[in-house]
Order: structure tokens, then sequence, then C-alpha cells
């Protein structure tokens, strides 16, 4: 096979595509592959033709490309090609989220070629001050681990977030989003602020910071907690969810979520008290959290039934997985915490979101409380749905 490689550029106007492909035709040359777009009103057109039946030479060819381009206003190389031959490639794309900034290509593209990664495709989109650019990558025989692992540790220091997902799994179309509720769905911790009213303030966030941390168990650390609320009258829980404060833009990005045919769930290792009336607030299709003891009123410092904690959120999202008849890949789980380490390993796109170190080592990306409108692209909602948030 004789391959002539065509690259085409100037200001966008009508018939570019149809004056260049139709001499390509009546020379025979037959186009094997073709990419073209319009960036800020500039004009690209890549193209691999087959010339092994032209009937026309190169130089001839030239000759007519001259004509045309002249003619619409365009520029043109011509030149064979050979075709390389690759081995399998080990294809990831990486997200980076964050407000605009000199240098950002340039920063992440080093680390990449730092590692011998080739980038195969670079797009960029921009929604006022904040941009989302996402690189396709084929790491080759680069250890993934470490160059994921390196991209979140060296972007988050430049304020961005980050997402790495394996190529196969990213083209699969997300169906379930799952959200821890604490410090993820709501920008608060619920059980502080109970602390605040029951005047154990510091006892519950030193417990609190440590179970986040994972220094203690989750089970553990709750059930001392909440054995400190003991006494404090239901009346405060409904004072404090009428001042609950939803993270920006989460319920914009819900409504774009359910319109966009997901299923949203809220798997917390809060109270039920809140993830109930957030689901009926939110129009969520699922809410899990655990039961506080209440007794003439007053909670009694107990928890009623199982504790969810890391693997029973696990256990519940295969559960609602099964039920949906979804698979891991079509998966995606957000969460702060250790207590969400594990669904965020199972799910085919696990976040750490304005995260605890701990789940920022196991998580496929970073993304911060002030980025939320990049999860929109990440997750390729509709432009429509993505203007809302």
């Amino acid at each position: 096979m004789e391959l002539l490689a065509l690259s085409i550029f100037g200001i966008d106007k009508p018939g570019i595509v149809f004056r260049i492909t139709d001499l390509l035709a009546r020379a025979n040359v037959n186009i094997v592959d073709i990419e073209q777009n319009v960036l800020q009103g500039i004009f690209t057109m890549f193209i691999v033709g087959d010339a092994t039946g032209a009937g026309l030479s190169i130089d001839e060819l030239k000759a007519e490309l001259d004509r045309i381009s002249h003619e619409i206003g365009v520029y043109y190389h011509l030149s064979p090609f050979e075709r390389v031959k690759v081995g399998g490639k080990n294809r990831y794309i990486v997200t980076v989220i964050g407000k605009d900034r000199v240098g950002i290509v340039r920063d992440v593209s080093g680390i990449l070629f730092s590692y011998g990664a080739n980038i195969e495709r670079t797009s960029l989109t921009a929604r006022d001050q904040l941009i989302s650019i996402s690189i396709v990558v084929d790491m080759g025989e680069a250890d993934v681990q470490e160059v994921k692992n390196k991209l979140k540790q060296e972007i988050e220091k430049t304020g961005l977030d980050v997402v790495i997902q394996p190529y196969s799994v990213a083209k699969e179309e997300k169906r379930l989003i799952v959200f821890d509720m604490d410090s993820t769905l709501i920008d608060m911790e619920i059980i502080d602020e109970l602390a605040k009213v029951a005047g154990v303030e510091e006892e519950v966030k030193k417990l609190t910071e440590k179970a986040m941390s994972g220094e203690i168990d989750f089970e553990t650390a709750l059930r001392e907690r909440v054995k400190l609320l003991a006494g404090l009258p239901v009346e405060v829980m409904e004072k404090i969810y009428e001042n609950i404060r939803l993270t920006e833009g989460a319920k914009e990005l819900i409504e774009s979520l359910k319109k966009a045919g997901y299923k949203v769930a809220l798997v917390s290792g809060g109270f039920t008290y809140f993830t109930d009336k957030l689901k009926n607030e939110l129009g969520l299709d699922y809410a899990f959290g655990n039961e506080l003891e209440i007794e003439n009123g007053k909670l009694t410092g107990r928890i009623k039934g199982k504790i969810i904690n890391a693997e029973e959120k696990a256990r519940i999202i295969e559960e609602i997985a099964r039920k949906e008849g979804i698979k891991k890949e079509n998966i995606v789980a957000i969460g702060d915490g250790a207590n969400d380490r594990i669904m965020i390993e199972k799910a085919g796109l696990g976040i750490a979101f304005n995260a605890k170190q701990a789940l920022k080592e196991v998580a496929d990306g970073l993304i911060s409380k002030e980025n939320l409108i990049g999860l929109a692209s990440i997750l390729k909602l509709p432009a429509e749905f993505r203007k809302r948030v």
C-alpha cells in the first residue's frame, strides 16, 4: 500500500472538506484515516490516503493542491507516509480540571514524557475560568501506578484536579453514581454539628479525624462519638437539617445526572435522619445511613442495626448494581475518607472528593469541591446539562 499524508489548515469556511476530498476522489486516492476539527475559527484536517491506484503522481497532486488551496485560502502539506507498526497499546485518558493558567499542558506532558508515555490526542473544553483538558495517552511499558501517583501528587500542588482512567473503562457509559454524604454531597460533618450542641465538639472532632485518616476503625469511632450525644433532643437534628449546606453545585449536578438517566445513590456512614431527608429533597434513587436510636424524644447514644462501615458501603453498592443490572465498569463512586476506600477501589471510576490522604492513594482521580463542574465533563454529560453546574 502506497500511503500519503495530507494536512490542511486555514481560516474556517464552508466547502474546505468537500474541495479537498473531491480532489482526492478524482485522483483515485482512497482515504483510510481522517481527522478534522475547528479550533478558535482555525480549520485543521489530517488525512492518510492510499495512493496505490492513484491517477496522478505526487507532483501532479501537489500542483492541483496548489491551485485549490489558493482558491479556498488554506495551507497544505503533502508527503509520502510510512505506517509504523506498533504493538499492543496501554491507553489511558488523563483529564485535568481547574482554573486556566499558562503551562498546564506542558506540566502534564512533561510528567508523561519522563515516564516514556506517548500522548496520542489532546482536547480542551473551557467554561468561564474553568478548563477541562482530556489527554489520550499510551502508557507503553511505564509503571502505570507510579505514573498515576506522580500525576496526582504534582498536579495537586498546582491547585488543579486530575482523573486517570483506563481507556476502555472511560469509554464505558456510566449508569450509577454513588455519593458519600458528609464533606462530599454536603459541605459539613453532621456529627460535628450535633456535637457542638451537645457540648462535646472537641472530643468528637478528635475521634472523627482519627477515623477519617484511618488511625482507628470507623465502627469503633462512630459508636464512641454517638455515645457522647446521649440525651440530645431530636429537635436539634431538625434545626441542623434546616441549615444544611450542600456542596456548591451538588443540587444542579444531581438534577443533570437524573435527566441524563443516571441512578443516583447516597451511601453514608452518617445518619438516616439526614440521608432520608436528602433523598426526598434531591430526588435520589437510593439513600442509606446509620439509624440513631431514639427514646422519649432523645438520642440514647446508641445505633440501631448494622453499622455502615467501609465493607458495608461496598456491599450496598454491589446490591444496588445487581438490582439495576449495572456492571462494575458503569459505577462511579465519590467520597472523602477512609470509610469510602473499598467502594472507591471497586467502582469503575473512583473519585477522591476534597479527600483525606488515605483515599487519594487508591482513587482514580482527585476533585476538589471548587471544581464540581469538572465532574460533569468527566462523565460527559450533554452540554446543556454541563451548563447548569
